[in-house]
């Protein structure tokens, strides 16, 4: 491009990232004199024989064929993927959220075709629970993320809904830095599906927790819009956006939203989970520690006598040793 005179300029990036190689299963033949064939993992079919063995067959010829483990893909081996089939299978989304979740993009994936149906479930749920919030009543259009300090008569949220829109704005957060910061797609994956996930325990009802479910889905489609874009348009329009997902400007979190007046301890007995307690933020070792102990499931396995050991990690987990 330099050359042809669309640059000025040598170098045009300040920062290379190298991408890992992506793995799939090696099969092959050896006849007794010659190279190897080898064939492709798509016209292989693994079974597994009464005593747990596995055994791979070509189903061209239904013969037995040998197994030469993971390896780099490559149009030698024959162990590529079309990506157009999965495409036209499961769709580009899909195939999109598999090869950005399986691993970090600088580290080696693993082919995997469970991995991408795994991926396709967890975007039907997403479009279930848009569709099923949207057909509950209706949506108004706005523009930009919805915004919620006090619900109807100024009346306070529920702990629930605190917590929810405590998620929602944790999430908003992580990946933030992740895409932005950290260049790491597979944990902002990871915490969109927490988020859906507490969006799905969440079971209260009224306009208030309407309107923290409908944020909730919000951030969802937007945080995985980067790696999601044809869906996440699709229900960015749904959940009530006249504009086009990709011209919406990212938003920051809520900082009211971050602050929390109680915060969940893991509490560990011997290094095992033993139970959870809700304290105060910002509680001490000691505040905890009595708290923890008044739970009927940690002091049958701390006994009576005193500790060797507390070990706490403020605001997130307390260990017990005894």
């Amino acid at each position: 491009m330099r050359d042809m005179g669309l640059l000025k300029l040598s170098e045009p990036f300040a920062k290379l990232l190298t991408q890992g190689m992506v793995l799939n299963q090696i099969y092959y033949r050896q006849p007794a004199a010659g190279r190897r064939l080898f064939v492709n993992p798509a016209e292989v079919e693994l079974r597994v024989d009464a005593a747990g063995e596995r055994s791979a067959y070509w189903l061209t010829d239904g013969q037995p064929v040998e197994q030469g483990g993971l390896g780099t893909m490559s149009k030698s081996k024959n162990n590529g993927v079309d990506p157009q089939s999965m495409v036209e299978k499961y769709g580009a989304d899909t195939a999109r959220l598999f090869m950005m979740f399986a691993s970090p993009p600088e580290q080696t994936l693993e082919w995997s075709e469970e991995g991408v149906q795994g991926q396709y479930r967890f975007l039907r749920r997403l479009w279930k629970a848009v569709h099923e919030h949207v057909s509950a009543a209706p949506v108004a259009m706005h523009q930009g993320l919805i915004r919620i300090v006090t619900p109807e008569a100024g009346a306070p949220l529920s702990a629930a809904a605190v917590q929810l829109r405590w998620q929602t704005h944790h999430t908003l957060e992580r990946v933030t830095g992740d895409i932005a910061r950290r260049r790491v797609f597979n944990t902002a994956i990871a915490a969109a599906m927490e988020l859906l996930n507490a969006v799905s325990r969440y079971e209260e009802t009224g306009s208030a927790a309407r309107a923290v479910r409908h944020e909730a889905l919000e951030i969802i489609v937007l945080g995985l819009s980067p790696m999601v874009p044809h869906i996440c348009h699709e229900l960015w329009h749904a959940l009530g956006h006249e504009q086009a997902l990709i011209d919406e400007s990212w938003p920051q979190p809520d900082a009211a939203a971050l602050r929390q007046e109680t915060v969940e301890i893991i509490v560990q007995v011997n290094g095992k989970l033993r139970g959870r307690v809700q304290v105060a933020a910002g509680a001490d070792e000691s505040t905890v520690s009595a708290a923890a102990l008044a739970v009927d499931g940690v002091r049958k396995f701390a006994g009576e006598a005193p500790p060797r050991r507390v070990i706490y990690v403020p605001g997130k987990l307390l260990n017990i040793v005894v």
